[in-house]
């Protein structure tokens, strides 16, 4: 047989189960919605909690490098520390082993059907929930017939002399399987697709169980890949994450290399009493691997995170966040006491609000990525605390309230949007920023091309009256919070005042932009600069002026108003 015979069969079956895999992963991702973040982001307060979560979210995507790959950036935006996320990581390879169970229960003569109904079930039916499903049925259906097309391409391989004394050397050189289970694993960025093949060359008998073992312990070692690459670029505590990542499998390999005759005599106890089929046997010599590994180092989760301290050294920047004060527990029991937690809730997410301007402004000020990673941070955690503080309120208000209650929650529940709302627009400001600077870039490279000298160095124009705008609009954030945690009517009122002063900044900005394009001193990079960051922050603004009207509560109208009441308008106008 030519190596093509070999060769086409085996790269169209791995291809083919990568797919699966990556297909019936997404689909059980979608089914769980945002569970999987949540599970993560809430369920690891205990050593033991974060190792029961990542084995629990692995289990339901079949990933432990995508599991890897959300912890790394849970630590990277601040919401989980690095003790927790090894006790993630450690999960997670525990976890990833049930899909080396479900091929070891060897279905790859009903493949084609089972990709039938899938496709049945995605193409013919018009509801998300039964699609979800089609999808995790047709990835499936597309493991097993992978791994049947893998299967046949590899049979002839115990022919090939090569490749037996391959074999001989790995039971030999248990050191040299390891190397090969590592280097498989990094092409492939699947573990599951090295156990597959793994699984497939036993149980046709072209591996012995010696071989077997110690090209399993380098897969664990390969998988760390992936989240080394996450942790490029990010901060020092996602990279810490990766660190501790790849110390672990490192460790673990290096421990059942050293006790491979032992390890192996179990694992053949254990094949015997049981009676299993070959792939079987190799899905519990993984599983066994995985937990014993996790037996062992779970009692050193804070010597890890004390060595991965010292070779990764440095200040982490990311910022921590503090945990959520809602509990729906109290919903039904005590309005007034959920109220109260959701104010406390509602000024840490403003705290957040100003944390990120204040990131956006220095951003501005100096485009140090510093200050935009932590302006994304915050985003991240705003996002995060809206979608929450949504479904408290919205829960909140199905139960009997009375009028003030009512009030309030309503007023809460908008507060919540003008907050997330402000957050947005400083996404959008870093935006504008980073369009400036690549304009300006541009631009300067043409001039270069052309013989040109640029009359200034910096890379966006930076105005002192755009500075100047930055802090009146900080200013009325924090003014509107402290007005809302106090009810204090006449800060609320002097927000009002200041809001003018920002419209008219904002006019004269424009007219100063129009001013330099007209001299001939304008850049292609000031009109995004101006123009839209000027626009962003006046809606800033107006967002902490709908804060001020709500405490200021009856001048401006957002009182209760009954249905038969007439309504005439009141707000008078202050000298």
């Amino acid at each position: 047989m030519s190596y093509q015979e070999i060769l086409f069969p085996f790269l169209g079956g791995l291809g083919i189960f990568l797919f699966g895999m990556k297909y019936m992963g997404d689909g059980l991702q979608k089914s769980a919605g945002d569970s999987l973040r949540e599970i993560l982001n809430t369920f690891t307060s205990t050593p033991l909690r974060s190792v029961l979560a990542g084995l629990i979210v692995t289990a339901i995507i079949q990933s432990s490098s995508g599991t890897t790959v959300l912890t790394v950036g849970l630590v990277s935006v601040g919401f989980m520390s690095l003790r927790q996320a090894i006790g993630v990581i450690m999960g997670a390879n525990v976890g990833t082993t049930v899909t080396a169970f479900i091929i070891g229960f060897n279905l790859s003569s009903y493949a084609l059907p089972i990709i039938g109904v899938g496709s049945i079930l995605l193409f013919f039916s018009k509801r998300e929930t039964v699609n979800n499903i089609g999808q995790i049925v047709f990835g499936f259906g597309c493991l097993f017939y992978g791994l049947k097309l893998m299967g046949e391409g590899m049979a002839p391989l115990s022919k090939l002399p090569q490749f037996s004394d391959l074999m001989v050397d790995v039971s030999h050189h248990p050191i040299l399987g390891v190397g090969i289970g590592t280097l498989l694993t990094m092409v492939l960025q699947s573990s599951s697709a090295t156990i597959g093949i793994l699984q497939q060359l036993y149980s046709q008998g072209s591996l012995a169980i010696g071989s077997v073992l110690p090209i399993l312990f380098g897969d664990n070692i390969g998988t760390t890949i992936t989240a080394v690459i996450a942790a490029l670029g990010v901060s020092v505590a996602a990279k810490r994450t990766a660190a501790s990542h790849v110390i672990f499998n490192l460790v673990g390999a290096i421990i059942f290399t050293t006790l491979l005759t032992p390890f192996t005599a179990v694992v053949v106890a254990i094949s015997n009493g049981l009676h299993l089929k070959p792939a079987m046997q190799i899905a519990v010599a993984h599983g066994l691997f995985n937990v014993s590994n996790l037996l062992i180092q779970f009692w050193f989760i804070d010597k890890i995170e004390l060595i991965v301290r010292k070779i990764i050294p440095g200040k982490d920047r990311s910022i921590e966040f503090k945990p959520s004060n809602l509990n729906e527990s109290i919903i039904q029991n005590s309005a007034a006491l959920a109220l109260n937690q959701a104010k406390i809730e509602l000024l840490q997410m403003g705290d957040y609000v100003l944390g990120a301007f204040e990131a956006t402004k220095a951003y501005y000020e100096k485009q140090d990525t510093i200050d935009k990673e932590n302006a994304d941070q915050y985003e991240t955690a705003i996002n995060d605390m809206d979608n929450r503080l949504t479904e408290y309120l919205v829960q909140l208000s199905a139960t009997e309230l009375s009028i003030s209650e009512s009030h309030e929650q309503t007023m809460m529940l908008e507060m919540t949007k003008d907050l997330e709302r402000i957050g947005d627009h400083c996404r959008n400001i870093i935006q504008n920023l980073n369009e400036a600077i690549r304009v300006e870039k541009k631009q300067k490279a043409k001039d270069k091309k052309a013989g040109k000298t640029s009359e200034r160095d910096a890379l966006i124009l930076n105005d002192e009256d755009l500075i100047d705008l930055f802090k009146k609009v900080s200013k009325n954030i924090r003014d509107s919070l402290i007005a809302f945690e106090n009810d204090d009517k006449e800060m609320a009122a002097h927000m009002l005042d200041r809001e003018e002063q920002i419209d008219q900044m904002v006019k004269l900005l424009r007219k100063k932009y129009i001013s330099i394009m007209n001299s001939g001193k304008g850049r292609a990079a000031d009109g995004v600069l101006f123009i839209d960051t000027a626009s962003n922050l006046e809606r800033m603004s107006d967002r902490t002026i709908h804060i001020a009207k709500y405490v200021l509560g009856e001048r401006y109208g957002t009182e209760e108003i009954a249905v038969d009441q007439s309504v005439n308008p009141v707000i008078t106008v202050q000298s």
